[in-house]
C-alpha cells in the first residue's frame, strides 16, 4: 500500500501511476574540426504530475487520517497551496500492516498547475485532480559587509540563507498535533530525521494508546493514529 503526501495532506486515494521527469542540462557542443563534446552539467529540477480520484462517497478502499473529508475539502487545499506562493514538501510513503517501511521521492515542490475534472460517465459523482509539481530547491544570496579597521577597509563576505527557528535549547519541546500529521511528518520537520519518529512515539506512547482508545481505537498502532490537539514532547532536535 502506498500513500501519497502534498504539504502533509494525504490524498485518500493513491494516484495509479506517478511520472517524474529529471530535466537534463548537459550541452552539446561542436568542434572547430566537426567533432563534437558533451558537456555536463548538474540535473535541472524535476517534474512531477499524476492524476488522483478525489472521492465525494466513503469508500473501503480510501484512506483518511482525521476521518472522511469530500473533494471539495482537497480541492480547497490545493487552491490554498497554488495562491499560498511557497514551496510544499511532498513524499511517498510504502505501508506494510500500517507500518512505515519506506519513505521515497522526498522533495520541496511547487504546486505549478492542477485541473480538476467531473465526467459522471468515468466518475460519477467524484473528482478526478491531474496535478504537476516543479522540484524546489533552495539557494542563498550572498552580501558584502565593509568594516573599517584601523584605517583600514576590510570586506567581510557572509551568505545569508532562509532559516527556520528552531525550539528553545534547554526547555522541554511540544508540539500539538495538527490535521495531517504523521509522526514521521513531525519527526523529519521539527527533528531533522524522519527516522526518529520512533522516539517521539516511545516518549508518549501512553499519552498516544490512551488518546487513540478515548477515540474508539483498539490502540494507537504504534503512533499511527494521531489525532488534531493532542500535545506531544518531543526530544532534542538534530540528526
Amino acid at each position: 500500500m502506498y500513500q501519497f503526501f502534498l504539504n502533509g495532506m494525504l490524498f485518500p486515494v493513491a494516484p495509479a501511476s506517478l511520472s517524474i521527469k529529471i530535466q537534463n542540462q548537459n550541452k552539446t557542443v561542436t568542434l572547430i574540426n566537426d567533432g563534437q563534446i558533451n558537456l555536463l552539467k548538474t540535473p535541472g529540477l524535476s517534474k512531477i504530475s499524476f492524476s488522483v480520484l478525489l472521492p465525494n462517497h466513503k469508500y473501503p478502499f480510501a484512506q483518511y487520517i482525521s476521518g472522511f473529508q469530500k473533494a471539495s475539502f482537497f480541492t480547497e487545499k490545493l487552491e490554498q497551496m497554488k495562491i499560498s506562493i511557497k514551496p510544499v514538501p511532498f513524499y511517498i510513503v510504502r505501508l506494510s500492516n500500517n507500518q512505515i517501511v519506506m519513505a521515497s521521492r522526498q522533495m520541496n515542490v511547487s504546486l505549478e498547475s492542477y485541473e480538476l475534472i467531473e465526467d459522471a460517465d468515468k466518475y460519477g459523482v467524484d473528482v478526478m485532480a491531474k496535478i504537476k509539481l516543479l522540484q524546489y530547491k533552495e539557494f542563498g544570496t550572498k552580501k558584502v559587509e565593509f568594516k573599517q579597521n584601523e584605517d583600514k577597509t576590510q570586506a567581510t563576505l557572509t551568505e545569508q540563507r532562509e532559516t527556520s527557528t528552531a525550539p528553545g535549547v534547554g526547555k522541554q519541546l511540544t508540539y500539538t498535533v495538527k490535521e495531517g500529521d504523521t509522526l514521521w511528518i513531525i519527526a523529519k520537520t521539527y527533528l531533522g530525521n524522519s527516522k526518529r519518529s520512533g522516539e517521539i512515539y516511545q516518549i508518549n506512547q501512553t499519552l498516544l494508546e490512551e488518546t487513540a482508545k478515548k477515540y474508539g481505537k483498539a490502540s494507537s498502532s504504534n503512533g499511527w493514529w494521531l489525532f488534531p490537539g493532542t500535545v506531544l514532547n518531543l526530544p532534542e532536535p538534530g540528526f
